[in-house]
């Protein structure tokens, strides 16, 4: 009764009523520090959004990157990313002086330098840190205490320690660590938090500065109807703090060895499939515990922003065991994931979910039929979707969410050139430019836009553009390429690109397609 009751409801996107959205991450925005942050570069960015009637904000992973910079393998499913601070508050607070950030005045404004880029930032957010733990009685420590009774014992104190450890051992993963600390030994714990207790203390106060910053950004865009519409990878990073707290709830021994890791299997892009190492939930832990963590970790993502796209939903259905130490994926078997229990036991805590599935690649029926018992939007992206030959355009769902392509597609001018990564033959490149031209009527030179009116011109109630394609950049301004770990995450929007003209192209578009906002983000509540 429980879930043909929900099956009828409307999902929290629908009552949202239409809207457009950009995609475009943090570290994309424009400004002077060699990154973007969510202090004045998001706060511009979401004036630039109502400016454009544009009322979704989609970006990536928020927690702090490791190996790579990738945001889905992030240290902590808790934490928020230090890089992304703004620093123009820190002064204003008196945490840092103007003349300490001269430093970064040389990286780079086109793209993120990340290798000069940590240190430098890093050195700047100890040296406020330092200079914060030195105030005393003032508004700014009461709202700390009050940072620290919220987190501390949720995953702050595990995460700062964490940090500190990783720190003291070249920061290598935690399974390669001395044995008492990988162990989480709780005399060797002490040790570690009397020994590093200004590193944890500094990683504390960190934390809460990217907390209080993006909690301002959230009520500035809340107040101007701007839905932040975050994304939470399905499967946490072995190398985290969550694993090491935590590793009763994954599949993994006492010293952090996976017995079995997570992929998808072969299919007709790869033939080997695609390995992607994660440790596996230990999905029986979890129903025992009443799924507390997925309690917790929804619970503190719905906070951050008012909706979130969950990675490799099907996953929750059935997911992909692989055997750890294989070298692919080919060895590997469907075993049943938590399917309606989790989402029970979510919505029972915390009422109805805000949130989308990422239900892209080969999507069963049972996975189908799990997402729509519970009312959550499932996800259509064009580039994918033109070379369908079942794909309807008429038949896109209203409880769904549009694209022209995502982060980890090439950019609609790029994929419709074929010029850059590209595995298409001529044939096939041929038939999709055919396919591509006739579903938009448009022209080879406007395909980024024509791709974006049919996204924003389909029944979805959200229909989402990533800023690379209202600018029409071409695969230069790529962000993510899959399976590789070269120059990701580094693409920058310069200030100049987002001319009026562009700014007004887009709020034209927006009128056009009836997705100016006119429902509060309450009305989702």
């Amino acid at each position: 009764m429980h879930l043909h009751a929900r099956n009828r409801r409307e999902s929290a996107v629908v009552r949202m009523g239409r809207r457009a959205g950009i995609g475009l991450h943090l570290t994309s925005l424009p400004g002077d520090h060699g990154v973007g942050d969510i202090a004045a570069s998001a706060m511009s960015f979401v004036d630039t959004l109502g400016e454009m009637g544009v009322g979704v904000w989609q970006f990536l992973p928020l927690g702090p990157t490791a190996y790579g910079d990738s945001p889905y393998q992030p240290l902590s499913a808790f934490a928020g990313n230090p890089i992304l601070i703004g620093l123009d508050p820190l002064i204003q607070l008196g945490l840092l002086r103007t003349s300490e950030l001269a430093g970064l005045k040389s990286l780079p404004r086109d793209f993120v330098d990340y290798g000069r880029l940590i240190p430098l930032k890093q050195a700047l957010l100890a040296k406020a840190a330092e200079r914060f733990s030195e105030r005393n009685g003032d508004g700014l420590r009461t709202e700390y205490e009050a940072f620290l009774q919220r987190h501390a014992d949720r995953w702050l104190d595990d995460y700062a320690l964490f940090r500190a450890l990783k720190t003291a051992h070249g920061e290598r993963p935690w399974p390669e660590w001395h044995s008492d600390y990988a162990r989480r030994k709780p005399a060797a714990l002490q040790r570690a938090r009397d020994k590093h207790r200004e590193q944890v203390e500094g990683t504390r106060i960190t934390q809460f500065l990217f907390d209080r910053q993006w909690r301002a950004l959230k009520e500035y865009a809340g107040q101007r109807n701007v839905c932040l519409f975050g994304d939470m990878p399905i499967y946490i990073a072995l190398d985290s703090s969550d694993a090491w707290a935590n590793r009763e709830m994954l599949q993994i021994d006492r010293g952090g060895k996976p017995s079995h890791v997570a992929g998808v299997p072969p299919d007709y892009f790869s033939e080997d499939g695609q390995l992607w190492g994660n440790p596996l939930y230990d999905w029986s832990y979890h129903k025992q515990t009443g799924f507390l963590w997925w309690v917790e970790r929804v619970r503190h993502a719905s906070q951050q922003a008012h909706l979130v796209r969950i990675d490799h939903f099907r996953g929750f259905e059935s997911f992909w065991s692989v055997p750890y130490g294989e070298i692919s994926a080919r060895r590997g078997e469907w075993l049943a994931g938590p399917g309606d229990a989790l989402f029970q036991s979510l919505e029972k805590a915390l009422g109805e979910l805000p949130i989308v599935a990422e239900d892209l690649g080969v999507i069963t029926p049972e996975v189908e039929a799990l997402r729509k018992r519970h009312g959550i939007p499932g996800m259509v992206v064009l580039q994918f979707a033109v070379d369908d030959p079942e794909f309807d355009y008429g038949a896109i769902e209203e409880n769904s969410v549009c694209y022209t392509g995502t982060h980890d597609n090439d950019t609609t001018a790029g994929w419709f050139d074929g010029k850059g990564d590209d595995t298409r033959t001529v044939e096939e490149l041929e038939r999709t430019r055919t396919r591509t031209l006739e579903l938009t009527g448009g022209a080879a030179n406007t395909i980024h836009w024509d791709m974006t009116r049919l996204a924003f011109g389909s029944r979805a109630t959200i229909a989402v553009a990533p800023m690379q394609d209202v600018l029409g950049l071409g695969s230069a301004a790529r962000l993510n390429r899959p399976g590789s770990t070269l120059n990701n995450w580094r693409w920058r929007m310069r200030e100049e690109e987002l001319q009026p003209e562009v700014v007004e192209a887009v709020a034209r578009m927006v009128r056009a397609t009836s997705r100016i906002p006119v429902k509060g983000l309450d009305s989702a509540a």
